[in-house]
C-alpha cells in the first residue's frame, strides 16, 4: 500500500477484527540529508529515508504497543496479531484510553511548518564550508572539529477508532561549527549553531563561524574561582536549560507519581514576581509548533508562569485522568512510544534591562557559557553542574574560568531569578540572559 491513509485504515480494521475494543495507528515518514566539512575538505555526505508504523491496541483497560517498518498488508497483520496477544496478558491500566469524539479538535491552523524545497547536497556543503572558513579565519583558532549542515523533512499520520484523523508535516534546516584555539594542553573548544524550519531563517554561515571562533579564543588560559557564594549569570544558550527543568517538574506523570519538587506548587509563587513564562504552540515557523497534540486535542497558548505564579500542569489524557483533571493538550509520541506530556514553544518573557545592566552591580561573580553533566534531582530540586565561562568583576566580563561546579536548589534558584531584555527565538525553548544570586560555586 502506497497511500498512507489506506495503511491506517487497514491497520484499524484489522485491529477491530482481532478483538480490539479500540486502536490507534500512526505512520511517520521522513527524509534527512547531512554533510560534514573539516579542515577545508568534505568528510561525509549522508542521506536517510525511513518509514515507521506504530499500532496501539486496547482490550478493555489493557493496552499494548507494537511498531515496525513493514507497511504491507502482511506486515500490518503480523503487528496486529502480536499487539492483540500482548494486550490480553498485560496488567490493566485504569487510566489508559483514547480521546472521545467530543474531545477532539476540529481546528488545524496553518503554522508554516514545511519548507518545500530540499537543498542540494552542494548547497549544504557550501554552507558548512563557509561556516568553517569563517571560524578558522579568527586569529588564535588552530584546529577544527568541523562544520555540519543538514536538512530533514517528515510527516506523521494518525488515526484512531474514536474518529481522530491527523496529519502533520515539518522541515528542519541546521548548521553548526566547532573549532579549537590554542596549542598542546592549553587548547580550548567552542561552537555555534543555528536551526530553523525554513532555510531563509538560518543565521548566515559567516556570522556563525566568526562567533564560534571568537568564543573559542576567548576561553584560552582559563583560571579557577575560589569556592564561595556568588551571583551567577547564565548566557542565553545555557539559560534555556532552566526552562527545561521547569517543564519536567510540572509534567503530569511526575506530579501523579509525587516525584517532582513542585508537586504541591500549583497556584503558588515559584519564580520571582515579574517573571512570566509563556508557551505558544501556534508560533508560525516555530521549532516546536503543533496545530493539535498527538491524541487529537487542541493545544492552547498558555502562561505557564504568571508573574512568578505556577498556573498549570502539563497533561496528556492518561496523567490527567490520574489527577482527575482534563488533558491540557500536551500529548506527544511517535510510532514506537506511548503518549506523554511535552511542551511546545516556551520562553521566558524578556526583562527591561540589558545584559550589561543586569550584571552591573556584581562585584565578583560568574558568567556561565557552558554547562557539563546532568546533576539534577527532579524529586528534591537539587542542582549541581560543571561549568565554564568568565569571571565578572565590577560588572564587566573578565578572565575565562573553567573546572568549577555551580550548585543550588531549583526552588531557591527560581525565586532568585531575574532576566535581561535580549530574548531571541532560536531553539523552541528560549530564554534571555538570566541572573541568579546566591549560588554556591565550588572551585579551587
Amino acid at each position: 500500500m502506497t497511500d498512507l491513509t489506506d495503511v491506517l485504515t487497514f491497520a484499524l480494521d484489522r485491529a477491530k477484527a482481532a478483538g480490539a475494543d479500540a486502536a490507534e495507528a500512526m505512520v511517520s515518514d521522513g527524509t534527512s540529508v547531512s554533510v560534514a566539512w573539516r579542515l577545508g575538505r568534505p568528510e561525509k555526505v549522508e542521506r536517510a529515508e525511513g518509514r515507521d508504523l506504530g499500532l496501539r491496541l486496547f482490550v478493555g483497560k489493557r493496552q499494548a504497543l507494537v511498531s515496525g517498518t513493514d507497511v504491507s498488508r502482511a506486515g500490518i497483520e503480523m503487528l496486529v496479531e502480536r499487539a492483540a496477544a500482548m494486550a490480553r496478558i498485560v496488567p490493566e491500566d485504569p487510566y489508559c484510553g483514547l480521546a472521545t469524539p467530543d474531545q477532539l479538535s476540529q481546528e488545524r491552523p496553518d503554522l508554516d511548518q514545511v519548507d518545500a524545497e530540499e537543498p542540494a547536497a552542494e548547497r549544504l556543503i557550501a554552507l558548512a564550508e563557509a561556516a568553517e572558513d569563517a571560524a578558522r579565519a579568527v586569529a588564535g583558532v588552530t584546529n577544527s572539529e568541523g562544520a555540519e549542515a543538514s536538512y530533514s523533512r517528515g510527516s506523521t499520520w494518525i488515526a484512531t477508532t474514536a474518529g481522530f484523523q491527523g496529519h502533520q508535516a515539518y522541515s528542519r534546516h541546521g548548521l553548526s561549527v566547532s573549532v579549537l584555539a590554542g596549542t598542546g594542553t592549553a587548547m580550548e573548544r567552542d561552537y555555534e549553531w543555528t536551526t530553523a524550519v525554513h532555510a531563509s531563517d538560518l543565521d548566515a554561515p559567516e556570522r556563525l563561524g566568526r562567533r564560534a571562533g571568537e568564543r573559542a579564543v576567548a576561553r584560552l588560559n582559563p583560571h579557577k574561582l575560589s569556592t564561595g557564594t556568588r551571583s551567577v549569570v547564565f548566557d542565553p544558550r545555557v539559560a534555556r536549560g532552566l526552562i527545561s527543568h521547569l517543564t519536567s517538574a510540572i509534567s503530569g506523570p511526575s506530579i501523579a507519581r509525587g516525584t517532582s519538587f513542585l508537586k504541591e506548587a500549583l497556584g503558588t509563587q515559584v519564580f520571582a514576581t515579574g517573571i512570566t513564562i509563556v508557551e505558544d504552540p501556534f508560533r508560525r515557523r516555530g521549532l516546536r509548533s503543533r496545530p493539535v497534540d498527538s491524541e487529537g486535542l487542541a493545544p492552547v497558548r498558555r502562561t505557564l508562569i504568571d508573574q512568578g505564579v505556577l498556573t498549570t500542569w502539563l497533561l496528556d489524557l492518561r496523567s490527567g485522568r490520574q489527577l482527575g483533571l482534563p488533558s491540557t493538550g500536551h500529548a506527544s509520541h511517535g510510532p514506537g512510544g506511548l503518549p506523554s506530556p511535552s511542551a511546545s514553544n516556551v520562553w521566558i518573557e524578556p526583562g527591561s534591562v540589558t545584559p550589561e545592566e543586569l550584571m552591573a552591580d556584581i562585584g565578583d561573580g560568574l558568567y556561565v557559557t557552558d554547562l557539563l553533566g546532568m546533576g539534577i534531582n527532579g524529586v528534591t530540586g537539587d542542582y549541581s553542574r560543571g561549568a565554564a565561562g568568565f569571571r565578572i568583576v565590577n560588572g564587566h566580563l573578565a578572565e575565562p574560568v573553567s573546572e568549577i561546579t555551580i550548585a543550588g536548589n531549583l526552588r531557591t534558584m527560581f525565586l532568585a531569578l531575574s532576566v535581561a531584555n535580549d530574548l531571541e527565538f532560536r531553539a523552541g525553548i528560549d530564554a534571555p540572559t538570566v541572573r541568579i544570586d546566591g549560588m554556591t560555586i565550588a572551585g579551587s
